[in-house]
């Protein structure tokens, strides 16, 4: 039996697996309860963990499993890890009637491993495949992990990969990829949990063409590389710090925060945009609750104490679980009573600005810096006339091309992205600022006009 756990926000998948007795856990994620959880519903003992490759957008949970169960880890020969156990190419773990069989799949990352299962009471074809991010449902992984100079190296590891090891075990074969739709690390994954090599050989593009031109294609690739990605890295080779249990976040009152604000210290609001622009504590940043996972990596240090922000302080759980998948141990607290209390004690409060799609389109033209914080490939589609482009994860790195004599209005898909660069920019000392709500969805079904490269 294979089960399929999600982690929201990042679009990780991990899975589950058991045979005779026994546990094996692909790609774990930090926070392991479920996976325990898991094997005592079922009755199994987790002995095996594999790693498909060293993970780049989250803190992977082997050595966290592994500390409390005892079981093994494992993962590719061609990287130095500093825990657990090398494979080849052609190993073969045994679990009754099930057999894992390893397949070096370089591409992604050099030491990129995939594992084909197979139920030999049945058949020796390959059932099932989980190939972490050598391929996904529509696309293929990422190959610019190694700089710009190594892209059509790796793109061309990756295309001998797929046409070599994955495509051959049959059309029948269920692929287990290692994250799904919204993911970063492919530029347009599938909403699909599990795909088969049929069904890609049929409809994923890049499996058609050329070794020539899939190299070309994955060579010109441009995404986005959040600087949290390098932080992964290391402890995804060397180790993480072992939890035991998610990190205690103490409650505080307005009084303690006021104090520790005297120091640095990362306030993250969580609210929705409208909720934060009508107030928030100065100084403050605004990433929505859904939000956290995909962003935080973006904007937070893992040096400041992290206070957490919310109207009414529910499901705390859910953003400690995100922060700690990404590394964030230094979440310290949250504001008790929400952010209802802080006002309720006459604490000073800062507003944002708000501007409908109706009010932009009439004050378009005028003395202000308009500012285009969705991805690029968004961007190019249409724009708004006038409108200059920096992707909101980028902003740090960027600031710089942000004038800070005239006002600046910030639109987005939504108007939630536009919120988080808005609070953003404040904390850097800008001071007019406008986040548009609806942004680009909205003017749109205003029919506005958009520009089209």
């Amino acid at each position: 039996m294979v089960k399929l756990i999600k982690s929201a926000g990042i679009a990780h998948h991990s899975y589950f697996i058991g045979a005779s007795g026994r546990a094996i856990v692909v790609d774990p994620r930090r926070d392991v309860e479920v996976y325990l959880d898991l094997a005592e519903s079922w009755g199994l003992d987790i002995t095996h963990i594999f790693e498909t490759h060293r993970n780049e957008d989250y803190i992977i949970g082997s050595v966290e499993l592994a500390h409390t169960t005892g079981a093994e880890i494992f993962h590719g020969e061609n990287l130095d890890f500093a825990y657990g156990n090398p494979v080849k190419d052609g190993d073969k773990f045994q679990f009754g009637n099930i057999e894992l069989e390893v397949l070096d799949t370089p591409g992604h990352t050099l030491e990129s491993i995939s594992l084909v299962l197979r139920d030999l009471s049945v058949s020796e074809d390959a059932q099932m495949a989980f190939t972490g991010d050598v391929i996904f449902a529509g696309e293929t992984g990422r190959v610019d992990f190694y700089g710009v100079d190594r892209r059509p190296e790796m793109a061309g590891l990756l295309y001998d990969s797929l046409f070599n090891k994955i495509l051959p075990l049959g059309d029948q074969t269920v692929l287990c990829p290692a994250h799904g739709a919204g993911s970063v690390c492919g530029a347009d994954i599938r909403e699909h949990d599990y795909t088969t090599v049929g069904y890609e050989k049929k409809t994923n593009h890049q499996l058609q063409v050329s070794r020539e031109k899939f190299i070309q294609l994955k060579t010109a690739e441009e995404l986005y590389t959040p600087p949290y990605f390098q932080k992964m890295e290391f402890y995804n080779q060397n180790g993480v710090q072992i939890l035991g249990r998610l990190p205690y976040i103490n409650a505080l009152n307005p009084r303690i925060l006021k104090n520790m604000m005297k120091d640095r210290l990362c306030i993250l609001d969580i609210r929705k945009p409208t909720s934060f622009a009508g107030g928030h504590i100065n100084g403050s940043l605004n990433i929505w609750r859904e939000g956290v996972p995909a962003f935080a990596g973006w904007f937070l240090n893992y040096q400041d104490p992290i206070v957490l922000v919310d109207d009414h302080d529910h499901r705390m759980d859910e953003v400690r679980q995100s922060l700690v998948r990404l590394g964030f141990d230094n979440i310290y607290g949250y504001l008790a009573g929400g952010f209802p209390s802080w006002y309720l004690h006459a604490e000073h409060l800062d507003t944002l600005n708000l501007w409908s799609v109706h009010q932009l389109k009439e004050e378009l033209g005028g003395d202000f810096f308009l500012l285009d914080v969705r991805k690029l490939e968004d961007h190019t589609e249409g724009y708004i006339e006038g409108s200059h482009h920096i992707y909101v994860g980028e902003l740090p790195e960027k600031i710089g091309e942000i004038p800070q004599d005239v006002p600046v209005v910030v639109y987005c898909d939504s108007g939630y992205k536009s919120t988080t660069a808005c609070s953003y920019l404040k904390k850097c000392g800008y001071t007019d600022l406008t986040s548009v709500l609806g942004s680009m969805t909205a003017w749109t079904n205003a029919g506005y006009p958009v520009v089209n490269e």
